[in-house]
């Protein structure tokens, strides 16, 4: 069995923002079919102490960047977890990055920078009776693990960073290079150092061992100037180190015939059932019955996730005979954009600002469609329940989502291996066009059954990609684990 630790500032079903969370969740149940023991480092917010079963105290520190600390041992739905009991960097109100006011925290190079330190003395052999064989980072809150261990004592520990957004990297001043508690040497090209500064993200990709980004599609992409967000270059250089592994999605929690947040259970035998949920959802966002499509929405409201380009579609979505509902929250001006929409459109648009874990289920097995019309998406999973539950996935074609959704052309509809809508350019006429074709493809009931079924039967476990992730582990070790 290979000890991996897996260094994550979220996961589900303690702490989520995006998915990250979904992903860190999930991967270690996932990897313990081949051969691998997951155990995950954790900040200590107040929302992962109050839910976690406390198990020993590991480990303390008189001085975790600023204040005593303390780890650990916690378990949470089958998770094998250590915490960072540490008051001064997480018990704070808000969520994990920013305040009850949106507003990011300033120390959050330090918040994080802790992780990182923590992780790298774990590997040095901090707990007794546990030595890990590979740290798994995940984006710039943690990818500073794999810097303090090549930049700290000879060590045989083998690094991974795993890329799931590569526009967030946790850039900072120079200033605080001095407090981060590495050696002079790191401030440079080689190192952290990132055009004067300290780039988190890109000390863990320069330093790593081997990199993984969530899909084969975003790993191309990301090493363009057009996706690469500045650090193309670096990933153009480190090409054979870096492997694009889909993401899978859990199907124990995320299964139509068992969902207890759907009005009615179904499978792909029994696709009339997903008419009370259809129902259910016109109900719970005040949208009156009809014979066109209707779309659903469950996104943060961003520029990224394309909501602008959809805002400027939904004359044309209700013009078609559709209705939209939209479950999300995000950038101000896009939200109001939609809330007027709504106002225009009483009865065909429904919005409702949040966020609701059980309602974004109701949404995936009542709406007919899922709408992601995303600039980029490093890989999605929101097309991955679309597909899980029916819900006929259109998308733009970028990232995962080209990776994960056959488009319903002509030859894919004929071969019955269809199982979405792509649209590209991801520009607001080709979304109006991909709209227009879906409500074609919907009012052709023998073909968006058809449709229907084949998502359902698509593979969105972890099995495979967990093989992979299993197989990297091997691969770094040597083979001989």
């Amino acid at each position: 069995m290979t000890d991996v630790l897996s260094v994550a500032s979220e996961i589900y079903p303690l702490i989520k923002t995006g998915g990250l969370a979904d992903v860190a969740g999930a991967l270690p149940a996932a990897l313990s079919d081949h051969g691998v023991h997951m155990r995950t480092l954790v900040p200590g917010y107040r929302q992962v102490l109050d839910r976690i079963e406390r198990g020993a105290v590991l480990a303390h520190f008189d001085d975790l960047f600023g204040g005593a600390a303390r780890l650990i041992a916690g378990a949470s739905d089958g998770l094998d977890l250590i915490v960072i009991e540490a008051d001064h960097l997480y018990d704070r109100p808000g969520g994990p990055y920013s305040g009850p006011d949106g507003v990011d925290w300033p120390d959050n190079w330090r918040r994080f920078a802790a992780l990182s330190w923590v992780a790298a003395e774990i590997a040095r052999g901090l707990l007794d009776g546990y030595s890990p064989r590979i740290v798994h980072a995940h984006d710039w809150q943690a990818a500073m693990s794999a810097a303090y261990i090549a930049f700290g004592p000879p060590s045989d520990v083998k690094t991974v960073v795993t890329i799931h957004n590569l526009a967030f990297q946790g850039q900072f001043g120079a200033d605080i290079f001095g407090q981060l508690r590495l050696p002079a040497g790191a401030f440079t090209m080689t190192g952290v150092e990132y055009y004067g500064g300290v780039g988190f993200l890109k000390g863990g990709l320069q330093c790593a061992h081997a990199l993984t980004t969530v899909s084969p599609t975003y790993a191309l992409e990301i090493r363009t100037p057009e996706f690469g967000m500045g650090l193309d270059g670096l990933l153009r250089a480190r090409t054979d180190d870096l492997h694009g592994i889909l993401n899978g999605i859990d199907t124990r929690a995320w299964d139509p015939s068992i969902d207890g947040a759907l009005a009615k259970t179904f499978r792909a035998d029994a696709l009339k059932w997903r008419g009370e949920n259809k129902t259910a959802l016109l109900e719970r966002f005040h949208l009156d019955d009809g014979e066109g499509p209707l779309f659903g929405i469950v996104s943060r409201l961003t520029w990224q996730k394309g909501i602008d380009l959809l805002a400027g579609a939904v004359d044309d979505l209700v013009a078609m005979g559709g209705r939209l509902c939209v479950l999300g929250t995000g950038e101000a001006d896009l939200e109001q954009g939609l809330l007027a929409a709504q106002e225009r459109h009483r009865g065909k648009v429904g919005v409702i600002l949040g966020y609701d874990e059980g309602l974004s289920h109701l949404v995936q097995g009542g709406a007919d469609a899922i709408l992601i019309p995303s600039r980029f998406e490093p890989c999605g999973l929101t097309q991955l329940y679309g597909l899980r539950y029916g819900c006929v996935p259109v998308v733009a074609h970028t990232g995962g989502l080209a990776d994960t959704v056959i488009d319903a052309n002509e030859a894919a509809v004929a071969a019955g291996v269809a199982t979405g809508v792509q649209f590209s350019p991801i520009t607001g006429p080709a979304l109006s066009d991909a709209l227009r074709r879906t409500v074609k493809l919907y009012h052709d009931q023998k073909v968006w059954r058809r449709l229907q079924r084949c998502g359902m039967k698509s593979d969105v476990s972890w099995d495979a990609s967990a093989s992979r992730y299993a197989d990297l582990y091997r691969g770094l070790l040597g083979g001989n684990d």
